[in-house]
């Protein structure tokens, strides 16, 4: 059976024998469909046309498709509100999702198509939730804007995580085959100290340089916060980090910097320290030495919020994450010195001869 037309579709044949659609709702006017019937962009001007939405200037997404509505969202707080970093990572998406669904009209996308979205970036598990929180993003503003009546992404599961820890820690037997590799006056030992002894993620160590420091302290406002969250770092109580930093070299706007002294992405950096381990012998990541920082402040014996102001963190969950694995070692050791200092009286050897065990013949 022919699919049923859609309502306010019109037809007119002109006296030549062409074509003509356009959409009149009721006695209003009447705007004619340009594309060819059928196809998506054709979809995307009929939806245009209902919502009594400008036809787009050449070269822009057609209005009503999802192109367009991703453009519109751009534009809003609800996008510049992210940080850098979390826009930057959502854009690559975004990029994704119009080269494959970017022509579709957008009040045509469905749960099934977000969950298939979902599941075709399943292999890595962290691509799929940042896709979902993409699509959650882009439709949670589109609902509030008026332009869907339900979130098509809203009800969709997130993937489940592998199991573990994440990235792993580093030991402080591996920081110090790290500086043995790296000795004082080299860039790569300037890298190490300023994770190390700050804690900082990636995206704000490669921003820390001497603009950030007065009176000894160096404040930054963090970039996964947006700049809503500042750490403070006391230089003038970290001997160590002080005198790696005096001795350099340090780039001239970040302490962190390249072979050609310029400031680096936290992309490249990655790259970069990555490459720096692997030639120390050691298979860690920049970011393991933020949960090697964490876990020298926990069993210092810092509470939750001393541990939140000192990395960034809201709430308990992190910082308790910490505490409680120092508090088991300190438990655990405790314990066991308790357990070695309670003295057992031993069982007396009988009386008389002891009889030897009958040898095997």
């Amino acid at each position: 059976m022919p699919r049923p037309r859609p309502p306010h579709l019109h037809l007119e044949h002109t006296f030549r024998g062409k074509r003509v659609w356009y959409v009149r709702v009721g006695h209003g006017s009447r705007v004619r469909i340009r594309a060819e019937f059928g196809t998506p962009e054709f979809d995307a001007e009929y939806q245009a046309a209902l919502s009594e939405t400008p036809r787009p200037k050449k070269g822009h997404p057609a209005s009503g498709t999802l192109s367009w509505l991703i453009e519109r969202y751009r534009e809003t707080p609800a996008w510049t509100a992210f940080s850098l970093a979390t826009r930057r990572q959502r854009e690559n998406i975004l990029r994704q999702v119009i080269d494959s669904a970017g022509h579709k009209p957008f009040l045509a996308i469905t749960e099934a198509m977000i969950a298939a979205g979902r599941d075709r970036r399943g292999k890595t598990p962290f691509q799929a939730r940042h896709f979902l929180d993409t699509m959650r993003g882009l439709f949670k503003w589109a609902k509030e804007a008026g332009f869907v009546k339900s979130d098509p992404a809203a009800a969709i599961k997130n993937p489940k995580r592998k199991s573990g820890e994440g990235f792993a820690a580093w030991t402080e037997v591996e920081a110090t085959i790290y500086e043995t590799y790296w000795p004082h006056r080299t860039k790569e030992r300037v890298w190490l100290d300023l994770l190390a002894w700050t804690g900082l993620r990636r995206g704000d160590a490669v921003r820390l340089g001497r603009q950030h420091v007065r009176d000894g302290e160096a404040t930054i406002k963090t970039e996964k916060s947006g700049g809503k969250v500042e750490v403070t770092i006391p230089l003038d109580l970290l001997p160590a980090l002080a005198e790696t930093l005096r001795v350099g070299p340090t780039g001239e706007l970040a302490f962190i910097c390249g072979s050609n002294g310029k400031p680096m992405t936290k992309e490249s950096f990655g790259n970069a320290f990555s490459e720096a381990c692997r030639k120390a012998g050691i298979k860690k990541s920049a970011h393991g030495l933020r949960k090697l920082a964490a876990t020298r402040a926990a069993e210092a014996g810092l509470n939750t919020a001393q541990l939140n102001a000192m990395f960034g963190w809201n709430g308990t969950a992190m910082a308790a994450h910490y505490t409680q694995a120092a508090d088991r070692r300190r438990l655990a050791r405790e314990g066991f010195g308790k357990l070695a200092n309670n003295s057992r009286t031993s069982i007396p050897a009988p009386k008389g001869k002891v009889r030897e065990p009958a040898q095997k013949r």
